[in-house]
């Protein structure tokens, strides 16, 4: 739903320019109307409909060449009401207007959420067992239980955040509280690179000590017999004291196909059990099954024996100033999306590249107001940032055509504009099978 919401507010921001500068717009189109439509009706010179295909949407502007290819309206005379015929200043802002209105959307919603919700605060001092580290932040200088406070001499001020900032900011100092100390913590160039190849999580956990807690049945832990209330004494030879303790085990020293030995203590008496995860038959797709790598997880939640380990505050906002903050947190999540570019082009990243599916998993499995509209200010970003990508068939493709007209008083040829369009429209094609084909492959196979 808020994607189709997203995409008629992209293509309005085309529309309403487009009419202002007195262009002709034949068509206004959720999805694609491939030789028919589900919905269509004429109001003045334009058909609205919904097209069959759903692979977003688009507007019909009069002598423009587009993803119609109507060679046949580009082969006669310009018209005034036709986009080619219009100065190129105003032709730059009717193809910019479907970006612009997308990220405006998206800052709208994050000022709203931020003055109604206000934010979460927690500074690195507010933990009061600090944080557990992985083997990667370890390698650079990182100790468990450390506390984070400063990156670059700046608060951080909700500190889970802290692995995010490190795999998209460039930052080259943390400062951290270690035994009652402040300790600085050289940060390298390429931490981003590494964390993400070893699939750090984008949140820093925090430590707490932790008896067990909720047993599933038929899991690991339920079939040796671990129950409630039982303490975790050691993963794998690795001593267990805090809840991260665990987390580092199970992620470094539990290997699959591997036996490792769980020790527990339970009303007084020390068990001792041996453990193995290998691989298991599951359902895929209709009547497929897949063999997978049976997921590191023995089976039970991990309550804190101290409920007062973070104290995390809500920081609340004035309408005033919620403006601000919600431009900064749209103005970061923009940042930090074309950052992850640079990761998109290695092995893993293409691997995880996504369609359809995966942009309906960014949605919460319940319905939350908030989660669901932060996840649509967030895709309004991803669509604006997508769109102005220099590919011929998309609006930045257009846009920098526009430029070079401005900037070298030519404009390209519409021969040649055609052939533009032509391979923009295979490239796009061919990242749509691909996005699509890995969330195909990944439901089949795993």
């Amino acid at each position: 739903m808020s994607l189709s919401l997203l995409i008629v507010l992209h293509e309005l921001g085309h529309f309403i320019p487009a009419r202002l500068f007195k262009t002709r717009v034949e068509k206004f189109y959720l999805f694609f109307d491939i030789k028919y439509s589900l919905f269509k009706k004429k109001i003045g010179e334009t058909v609205y409909g919904i097209g069959w295909l759903p692979l977003g949407g688009y507007v019909k502007i009069s002598g423009m060449i587009d993803e119609s290819m109507d060679k046949e309206q580009m082969a006669q005379e310009p018209k005034e009401w036709e986009f080619r015929s219009k100065p190129a200043w105003q032709r730059l802002i009717i193809m910019l207007g479907g970006v612009f209105v997308n990220v405006v959307v998206g800052f709208v919603i994050y000022i709203c959420l931020i003055a109604f919700n206000g934010t979460n605060e927690a500074q690195g001092e507010d933990y009061k067992y600090g944080f557990g580290f992985p083997e990667t932040l370890e390698d650079i200088g990182f100790k468990q239980g450390d506390k984070v406070l400063l990156a670059d001499n700046d608060t951080i001020e909700y500190a889970p955040s802290f692995n995010h900032m490190l795999i998209f900011r460039d930052i080259s100092t943390v400062t951290v509280i270690r035994d009652g100390k402040k300790v600085d913590v050289t940060i390298p160039e390429d931490i981003g690179s590494r964390m993400f190849q070893a699939g750090v999580p984008s949140s820093l956990e925090a430590r707490y000590p932790f008896k067990v807690g909720e047993v599933a049945a038929g899991t690991k832990a339920d079939s040796i017999g671990i129950k409630t209330g039982a303490t975790i004494k050691s993963v794998a030879g690795f001593p267990i004291n805090y809840n991260t303790d665990y987390t580092y085990a199970i992620n470094h020293k539990v290997k699959n196909h591997e036996p490792f030995h769980v020790v527990w203590e339970y009303e007084g008496k020390t068990y001792d059990k041996e453990v193995i995860f290998t691989t298991k038959e599951v359902k895929s797709f209709i009547f497929f099954t897949k063999t997978v790598e049976e997921p590191k997880i023995l089976g039970f939640t991990k309550p804190s024996t101290d409920k007062d380990y973070a104290s995390v505050t809500r920081k609340k906002y004035s309408f005033s100033e919620s403006i601000s903050a919600g431009i900064s947190k749209g103005y970061m999540t923009m940042h930090d999306y074309v950052v992850q570019f640079k990761y998109v082009f290695t092995k893993k990243g293409a691997s995880q590249l996504g369609g359809f599916g995966t942009i309906a998993k960014l949605y919460p499995d319940t319905f939350d107001w908030s989660a669901f509209w932060g996840t649509t200010a967030f895709i309004s970003f991803i669509l604006a940032i997508m769109n102005i990508l220099p590919i011929p068939a998309l609006d930045g493709g257009h846009v920098m055509f526009l430029l070079y007209e401005i900037i070298t008083g030519r404009k390209p040829g519409d021969k040649f504009l055609e052939k533009a369009q032509i391979i923009g429209i295979v490239i796009l094609l061919s990242l749509m099978l691909y996005a699509n084909g890995n969330d195909l492959f990944k439901a089949l196979f795993g």
